[in-house]
């Protein structure tokens, strides 16, 4: 996911060789996924978070929260909107999924 995440993304410009001495690596190893009843079991920092309504799914990486700073409401509504295109308050409608996992994460200069 990494070489395709650096070459691969419509959103972004492929990585050139010259930026690669700029780079620092960091690679999550995420723990199988656990479904929750409802937001109340998201504890910021720990959980990562996938959204999925439909064919509509999102997910953020555990440090999304301690980067961002965002309260648990922002945090889910922008996975929501930014992720998953749903609506901002999607993860308050009991049909939509909400999964929780945790990330063991390893990063190089």
């Amino acid at each position: 996911m990494a070489v395709a995440a650096s070459s691969q993304d419509p959103r972004f410009s492929p990585v050139t060789p010259a930026e690669l001495k700029d780079i620092d690596v960091e690679i999550s190893v995420l723990s199988k996924p656990r479904k929750v009843k409802d937001a109340s079991e998201i504890v910021l920092g720990k959980h990562g978070v996938i959204v999925s309504s439909g064919n509509r799914q999102g997910v953020f990486l555990p440090q999304v929260a301690d980067e961002t700073g965002w309260s648990k409401e922002e945090f889910l509504s922008e996975l929501c909107s930014q992720k998953a295109g749903l609506p901002p308050d999607a993860w308050k409608d009991p049909n939509v999924s909400l999964y929780v996992f945790t990330a063991d994460v390893f990063s190089e200069k």
